[in-house]
């Protein structure tokens, strides 16, 4: 198959899907309403409730929720064939996805910026909301260890992209000062100032890595690596969101759209043919790389390119405390995870057009390959090109940076640039996924703050200083052990998984939410992929276990999913309770509708 015939695909649909199913939600199903005062404007404190421009607010959700699942995801689902990553992608951002995204951020909008768990106590009681504080909280830590560990492996050892990952922090830093101090409001000068600094610090990385002295202070260990990160998610989420975080992510954005834009226009001009097969013979299980089968690690896997919990935690975190009009949800929520499937199905492409022998020779440890009865063939050209040993490195990273910069290489203008274009790969994935680093390292400050302030009512004041340095230390502390101590093959089969077990509850949840609204013919549209994903990821928790942990003697890991996987069937018995309540009960008055909405 042609790669450009899946682009050209995906692109149709996703522009359809936003012009009607989209729009059809907006209006329909959620009723949104742009003269209706947003969280941003009624509770501005200048920290962390911010009316941002839908722009720059756009920049921003798209950088936090697009981290590793688009990118990493596709490229291990690569292993069953191209075509059930394909539909997947396409299908699942569309009405489940996309979906998910926006119906979260409306809840939180109107439920005043405030948290999933806050959202679940008020749509369903106390006690499922207690009992998803805990889940979150634990769900939150696993997802940004395992999005943590995809960053130390794409920078290890390569001074090229920790450079320009670095420069972003201090770009990031000027643009917060100039767009909020010297020149409030002036995005457009800001964003002239941090494209220009960012396209310097990119041009000038092959330099800085050929120079011994900034290479060698540049050449970070993996146990470097693993403490800077969390560092970075500490200052981050206790800094005020318009200094350091926002304008990072917003300036972050302009390289992932760019260089995905430039890899789509690649595709058209070279249109490579996908060597990987359809439907692979792994779709049963047994494959190198992901041992289970097509069901249910196909939906685990590609993660935030199709459905993600994590876009629930931004939905309800940093977004609804700085969308300034109730009707760029549309916009900011259902958009965006669409521009972010557009960018799982490009990264399906990079990994496929790779002969099988050499995406499986990446991907798998050497003694693995060995069995596989597969031959590398261009991979020691491709090696040689890239000044780097490719073979044996798996995790996804490494084939996603040859793939890309094997298009990239092909067109006529870039030939001969291919290790150019491997390391700027490298650093793009770096860059893409420690943006969702940050703002969730954010919002699991809020939700520790909410949590502790239920007994220490101290903590429930936004700006203490004392309770924002302490449950952000606390916080990231919690997750930066699991990057520390563990490796991309224990944390990502239960990032996966964990992630969207939180998905799912905020589908289910979602619905109680629209039955309350009076809007129960609508229901079917949050009700429906949430149900399809109650076996997904239950099967996938309960196979992890027996087929990876236990046989490992990760007893830890085993807990944790043994623990989330209860608190989780708690909240969807509960939820399934307050459905049946709001459809056989009588509708809801106008009080009852009036006490949030």
């Amino acid at each position: 198959m042609n790669a450009f015939t899946l682009v050209f695909v995906a692109l149709l649909v996703f522009a359809l899907a936003y012009r009607f199913y989209g729009l059809f939600i907006a209006r329909k199903v959620l009723g949104l309403d742009p003269s209706r005062p947003t969280p941003a404007v009624v509770l501005e404190d200048g920290h962390d409730y911010h009316v941002t421009n839908k722009y720059v607010l756009f920049g921003h959700h798209f950088a936090a929720i697009a981290a590793a699942g688009p990118l990493i995801g596709p490229v291990l689902a690569a292993q069953f064939g191209y075509l059930p990553g394909a539909l997947w992608i396409i299908i699942g951002a569309v009405v489940a996805g996309g979906v998910h995204d926006m119906v979260v951020l409306f809840a939180s909008v109107r439920h005043k910026g405030q948290s999933l768990s806050s959202i679940a106590t008020s749509e369903i009681n106390t006690r499922a909301g207690t009992v998803a504080s805990f889940a979150i909280l634990f769900i939150l830590i696993l997802t940004l260890a395992g999005l943590s560990i995809a960053v130390v492996n794409a920078m290890f050892q390569s001074p090229w992209g920790t450079w320009t990952v670095f420069c972003t922090i201090p770009i990031a830093l000027i643009m917060g000062v100039y767009m909020e101090l010297l020149r409030p409001g002036d995005v457009k000068g800001a964003s002239v100032i941090g494209v220009a600094l960012l396209f310097l610090c990119i041009i000038s990385g092959p330099y800085v890595a050929a120079s011994p002295t900034l290479s060698s202070w540049l050449t970070l260990s993996k146990p470097q690596l693993a403490l800077f990160i969390p560092a970075y998610g500490f200052i981050a989420s206790a800094l005020p969101v318009w200094l350091l975080l926002c304008p990072r992510d917003y300036l972050s954005t302009y390289l992932k759209i760019g260089t995905i834009s430039l890899l789509a226009i690649g595709i058209a001009v070279v249109q490579p043919e996908l060597k990987m097969v359809a439907i692979s013979q792994y779709i049963h299980g047994g494959g190198p790389i992901i041992p289970g089968t097509v069901y249910p690690f196909l939906f685990i896997t590609i993660a935030c390119g199709a459905l993600s919990g994590f876009h629930a935690i931004i939905g309800t975190g940093t977004t609804p405390k700085m969308i300034g009009n109730e009707r760029d949800v549309l916009f900011v929520g259902y958009g965006a995870m669409l521009v972010e499937g557009f960018v799982a199905i490009l990264a399906l492409i990079a990994a496929c057009v790779l002969v099988p022998g050499d995406y499986f020779a990446i991907n798998s440890a050497g003694p693995v390959f060995d069995k596989l009865g597969l031959s590398v063939v261009n991979l020691p050209a491709l090696s040689q090109a890239v000044g780097e040993q490719l073979q044996g490195r798996p995790g996804g990273a490494v084939s996603l940076a040859v793939g890309m910069a094997y298009i990239f290489g092909s067109i006529p203008f870039f030939k001969g640039l291919m290790a150019y274009w491997y390391h700027f790969a490298i650093m793009f994935e770096a860059v893409f996924i420690l943006t969702a680093v940050d703002t969730g390292t954010r919002v699991g400050r809020y939700l520790l703050q909410e949590m502790i302030g239920k007994v220490i009512p101290k903590f429930n004041e936004k700006k203490w200083a004392p309770g924002i340095i302490s449950t952000s230390f606390l916080f990231t502390f919690a997750w930066g052990y699991f990057v520390y101590t563990g490796n991309i093959s224990t944390i990502w089969p239960l990032f996966g998984m964990s992630n969207q077990l939180l998905a799912t509850c905020a589908l289910i949840v979602g619905t109680a939410m629209i039955l309350r609204m009076g809007k129960g013919k609508y229901a079917w549209v949050t009700a429906v992929p949430g149900l399809f994903m109650v076996p997904v990821v239950m099967s996938a928790g309960y196979l992890n276990i027996v087929d990876n942990f236990l046989p490992k003697s990760l007893y830890l890991l085993v807990v944790l999913s043994i623990v989330l996987m209860v608190l989780m069937a708690e909240v969807f018995i509960e939820a399934f309770r307050k459905w049946y309540q709001l459809y056989k009960g009588p509708s809801p008055t106008v009080e009852e509708l009036s006490k949030v909405f």
